[in-house]
């Protein structure tokens, strides 16, 4: 093979070597959590510096100045990123990370967010989500949707994506979550668009933070099943959404994003449920936008969301 490359015009062919061929630059995102303490912004700054990368954004918040907990994200670009990522987590862990005792995670924004999605019968959030991946507005990668009902096969074909039929039910529960679990291997994150089952412990246990939840009511009102039927017994004046990380407890994990809408003595619970739709897609979808972009950093039970 050749040691240099052409690059030819209408009017002019210039040969390059290897060496003056631009390399390309590359962006990544850092996500931090530690305790707060004089010096964190100065040493990842100057490692950043160090290697030639050029700082894009920085967000920090701080629940207390003095000895509370930190959190940063920030992106960089940096020119041959791929080919020095694996030095550059080494050295950091070993330099900054440890000596402020940092809990960390780096992401090539180049590597798409791998996503897999568990749907039962209702397919508003799922059609939202598939629409905004096809026109590009989720910066992610949609593998396949796993369903126990085979009414949405068509549907989600429909955007080039695989659907596999998964039916569950009390007697066989722990193998269909087996074989939902093989086929979401190699996903990074599943969604749950309205999965009408309840994951087991164990299954949960395999994701932890990997699972985004939609669930029908302004948690921490109205958990577990039928929600605008409870919201209405109560006479609400608001109905509302939250996407939440799974845990073990039901309903209860780490809050993403929440919305909500105001209703009257007027309507039932048929009405409540259409106006509940579309609360539930939004409030998905900027979820799911927002954790494969690396804006979110759970603490606890709770979330940090720079969005």
């Amino acid at each position: 093979m050749s040691d240099t490359a052409t690059i030819a015009s209408p009017k002019t062919s210039l040969q390059m070597t290897p060496r003056e061929i631009p390399t390309i630059t590359a962006t990544a995102t850092l996500l931090i959590k530690c305790r707060d303490q004089a010096g964190i912004v100065q040493a990842v700054s100057e490692f950043i510096h160090r290697y030639g990368g050029n700082i894009i954004t920085l967000d920090q918040y701080s629940t207390a100045h003095e000895g509370g907990q930190y959190f940063m994200r920030l992106e960089f670009a940096l020119a041959g990123l791929s080919e020095i990522i694996d030095n550059f987590e080494a050295s950091f862990a070993h330099t900054v990370a440890k000596r402020h005792n940092m809990e960390w995670r780096l992401h090539d924004n180049a590597i798409k967010t791998k996503v897999g999605i568990l749907v039962s019968k209702f397919d508003h959030a799922l059609l939202d989500l598939l629409w905004r991946h096809q026109r590009g507005l989720l910066d992610c990668e949609i593998t396949c949707v796993v369903s126990n009902h085979i009414a949405l096969r068509q549907s989600v074909e429909n955007f080039g994506i695989a659907f596999h039929h998964v039916p569950v039910t009390k007697d066989n529960k722990v193998e269909a979550e087996e074989k939902i679990h093989a086929l979401m291997a190699g996903n990074d994150l599943l969604v749950l668009a309205r999965y009408m089952q309840i994951l087991s412990s164990d299954f949960v246990k395999r994701w932890p933070m990997q699972i985004i939840n939609i669930h029908h009511s302004f948690l921490p009102a109205f958990v577990g099943a039928d929600p605008y039927r409870q919201a209405y017994d109560k006479g609400v004046k608001l109905i509302g959404a939250t996407a939440h990380y799974v845990t073990a407890e039901l309903d209860q994990g780490p809050i993403i994003e929440q919305d909500v809408h105001r209703v009257t003595h007027r309507q039932g619970v048929t009405e409540l449920r259409a106006i509940g739709r579309d609360i539930e897609r939004n409030v998905l979808a900027r979820a799911v936008n927002w954790h494969v972009q690396n804006r979110v950093i759970v603490a606890g039970n709770k979330t940090v969301v720079f969005n």
